[in-house]
C-alpha cells in the first residue's frame, strides 16, 4: 500500500467535506433571509428599483389587465355565436385509363366494365373543404351568411356542389350558394332555422387605425369557434392572392386555413373585416401577417347578394399601369410627386372614351377623391353605380382636366374583349437591359414595343415585341410623352405606325376603328 497516496485521498476527502458544508451553509442562510422578509420587504425593495430607473409601476395594474381580460371575453361571447363553420363538397368525375383492355380483357373478356373501352370509365371524387361564415341577416327563417369566394370554390374557381353550416353549437344545416364575386373574393350562402340565433354586428372600417385591438374568430384548421387576438398592424394593404380589387386590414391576430370568411372585430365585438389570407414563409402557417377585408367594402355586397345575387360593379372601360416604381415614365410624363394611375389604353365605345378620357391620361381622382394607386381606382370603380354620372380628374400634357364619366354596368365577356383595347400595346424608352432583351444594336435609342396584347388593334396590324416605333401616323415619336400626344391627336380614329424590325424599316397595315 502506498502511504502518499492514502494520505492524499484523505486530505481531498476532507476539503470536499469541507466545502460541501459551506456551500448548505449558504444556501440555508440564504433561505433564512428570504423567509424572513415578508411581502412588505420585498415590495419595497421593488419600489425602490423601480424609482432608482424611474420606472413608475401602477397600483392598478392587474386591475387594468382583468379589465382587458374581461372585454375580451364579452367580445368572445357576442361575437362566436354568430360565426359559423362552412363545410363544402365538390364533386367531380375523372377518366380512368383503360390500358386498351389490358390485362382486364384477359381475366373478365372484352364486355366487362373493368375491362376499360375506348374512353375508359369515369370515377367521381368528392373532394371536402373547409372555412368560416358570418351570419350578417335574417329574413324569417332565412339566414345568410357572408363569407370568401375561395371558400365556396374548388381549386378551378367553379362553385362547390354541397355546403353544410356548423354553429357554434355543433348543429347542422344544408345551405345553398346565393352569389359569389371573385373580384372582391366575397361569397353569400344561406340557410334554414327556426331557431333565434345571434347576427354580427358590423362595424365602421374606416374607423380602424394602426395599433387598435384586433380579434379573429373563426375555424382555423377545423378547430371550430377559435379566437385569437393581436393589434391591427396596418391598413391599406394592397396585393394578396388572384385579381382582387380589395385594399386590406393587417393584423397579428393568428390566422390559419380555415379562418377565411370569419369575423375580424374590434374591441366593441363590431366586425370591421373579413378574414381572407396570410403571408407565410412557413408552409402555410401563421406567422403573424394576417389580412382581412375592410367591412365597408362588403356593406353593398351583401345587399346585392341577399336582392338579386350577383353584383353589379361599375365600369370604366381602360386598361390600367402602375407606373409608381418607373421613374422613367414619371419623369417623361413629368408627373414626379404626383400619386395616380395611368391610362394605358381605353376600351372602344366605352364610358370613358365617350367621356374623352383617352391613353396616357393620369387619373388622380374620382369625385375629388385621391385615387392612390391601381387597387384604390378599381375598387372605387366597381363600387360605383351603373348609370350615375361621376367627375374623373386627369393629367394630360402636364394639365388638369375635368370629365364627366357615365358609369356603365361591367360586363366580364365585354371587358375580356381585347380587340376593343386600343391601341393594345406598351411601349418604353430604350436602355440597356431592353437593348439585351430584344438584342438592339447598341446605338438603338427611341422607343420599343415591350408587350402586344393579343388579338387587340396593335396585334392586328401586326406589332411585334421589340418593334422599335419611329412614327405614327406619319408624325415622329421620340419619347413616352409624344408617344401618347400623337395617339391622343394623331390617331384617334385609325392608326398604323412606322417601325424598325431587325434593321430594317417597315410600315404596318392601317387599322380603322
Amino acid at each position: 500500500m502506498d502511504l502518499t497516496n492514502n494520505l492524499s485521498s484523505k486530505k481531498f476527502f476532507v476539503f470536499n467535506l469541507v466545502l460541501l458544508g459551506a456551500i448548505f451553509g449558504f444556501v440555508l442562510a440564504f433561505l433564512t433571509f428570504a423567509c424572513s422578509s415578508g411581502p412588505g420587504d420585498a415590495q419595497s425593495k421593488l419600489t425602490a428599483k423601480a424609482q432608482e430607473t424611474n420606472v413608475v409601476v401602477p397600483a392598478n395594474a392587474l386591475e387594468t389587465a382583468e379589465s382587458v381580460q374581461s372585454a375580451v371575453r364579452a367580445v368572445a361571447d357576442k361575437v362566436v355565436p354568430s360565426v359559423v363553420q362552412l363545410k363544402t363538397v365538390s364533386v367531380r368525375k375523372q377518366q380512368i385509363p383503360n390500358f386498351n383492355g389490358i390485362p382486364w380483357e384477359f381475366f373478365f373478356g372484352p364486355n366487362n366494365p373493368r375491362g376499360g373501352g375506348e374512353g375508359g370509365n369515369e370515377q367521381e371524387y368528392r373532394a371536402q373543404g373547409l372555412g368560416s361564415g358570418i351570419i350578417v341577416r335574417k329574413d324569417a327563417n332565412t339566414y345568410f351568411v357572408l363569407t370568401n369566394n375561395h371558400v365556396v370554390s374548388d381549386e378551378q374557381g367553379k362553385a362547390v356542389d354541397e355546403i353544410v353550416i356548423e354553429t357554434d353549437t355543433g348543429k347542422e344545416f344544408p345551405a345553398k350558394l346565393l352569389g359569389r364575386d371573385d373580384r372582391r373574393d366575397l361569397a353569400m350562402v344561406s340557410f334554414q332555422s327556426s331557431e333565434n340565433l345571434p347576427l354580427a354586428v358590423l362595424g365602421d372600417s374606416n374607423e380602424v387605425d394602426v395599433g387598435d385591438w384586433a380579434i379573429a374568430v373563426g375555424n382555423p384548421l377545423g378547430f371550430a369557434s377559435s379566437v385569437t387576438m393581436g393589434i391591427i398592424s396596418a391598413v391599406g394593404r394592397t396585393g394578396g392572392p388572384g385579381n382582387n380589387i380589395n385594399d386590406f386590414i393587417q393584423t397579428d391576430a393568428s390566422i390559419n386555413q380555415g379562418n377565411s370568411g370569419g369575423a375580424l372585430v374590434n374591441i366593441r365585438g363590431e366586425v370591421i373585416g373579413i378574414n381572407m389570407w396570410i403571408a407565410s414563409s412557413s408552409g402555410g402557417g401563421s406567422v403573424g401577417l394576417g389580412f382581412a377585408i375592410p367591412i365597408n367594402n362588403a356593406k353593398r355586397t351583401i345587399e346585392e347578394f341577399i336582392s338579386k345575387g350577383e353584383i353589379s360593379d361599375g365600369w370604366l372601360g381602360v386598361s390600367l399601369m402602375d407606373i409608381s416604381k418607373d421613374s422613367q415614365v414619371i419623369k417623361a410624363l413629368n408627373l414626379d410627386g404626383i400619386h395616380g394611375v395611368l391610362a394605358s389604353d381605353v376600351f372602344i365605345d366605352s364610358p370613358a372614351e365617350k367621356a374623352g378620357i383617352l391613353p396616357g391620361d393620369f387619373i388622380i381622382k374620382v369625385d375629388n377623391k385621391e385615387m392612390l394607386n391601381i387597387n384604390r381606382l378599381q375598387q372605387t370603380v366597381g363600387d360605383l353605380k351603373p348609370g350615375e354620372t361621376h367627375v374623373f380628374t386627369v393629367i394630360r400634357d402636364g394639365k388638369t382636366q375635368e370629365f364627366k364619366v357615365k358609369i356603365d354596368i361591367r360586363n366580364n365577356d365585354i371587358a375580356a374583349q381585347n380587340k376593343k383595347l386600343w391601341p393594345g400595346f406598351y411601349v418604353h424608352t430604350i436602355d440597356d437591359d431592353l437593348r439585351t432583351i430584344f438584342k438592339l444594336d447598341k446605338n438603338a435609342s427611341g422607343l420599343v414595343v415591350v408587350r402586344v396584347i393579343e388579338q387587340s388593334p396593335a396585334a392586328i396590324i401586326n406589332l411585334q415585341r421589340g418593334d422599335i416605333i419611329t412614327e405614327i401616323n406619319d408624325t415622329p415619336v421620340k419619347d413616352i410623352a409624344s408617344f401618347y400626344r400623337v395617339l391622343r391627336e394623331k390617331a384617334v380614329n385609325e392608326f398604323w405606325a412606322d417601325i424598325e424590325r431587325e434593321g430594317s424599316k417597315l410600315e404596318t397595315m392601317k387599322y380603322k376603328k
